[in-house]
């Protein structure tokens, strides 16, 4: 747990120093800035930040596979719907193999 808050704490501090060097803001504002900033403007403390970051850094998986899995029973309730996802990969990707 400690080093997880520590990886946390060094990505956010990462985070900070490149928004401090970048010259265009809005190629790099994402949830991550808006909240570094929220806590500039003193909305936020630190440990706000670093427990919202750290929250969607462990929260996505577990959604991710929920919804993936879900997804996958929709698909395969529905035949017609996966032929035309399969028609338009085809189209989209062609004859080239695919790689993970």
């Amino acid at each position: 747990s400690k080093d997880l808050k520590g990886a946390m704490e060094t990505l956010i501090e990462q985070k900070r120093q490149k928004l401090s060097t970048v010259e265009k803001l809005d190629d790099h504002m994402d949830f991550a800035s808006q909240l570094i900033f929220a806590q500039n403007r003193g909305d936020l403390t630190a440990e706000n930040v670093n427990q919202c970051v750290l929250e969607m850094m462990i929260a996505a998986p577990d959604t991710l596979s929920v919804t993936l899995f879900f997804m996958l029973i929709l698909i395969a309730e529905h035949p017609t719907v996966e032929e035309e996802m399969m028609r338009e990969i085809e189209t989209v990707v062609g004859k080239q193999e695919l790689h993970s």
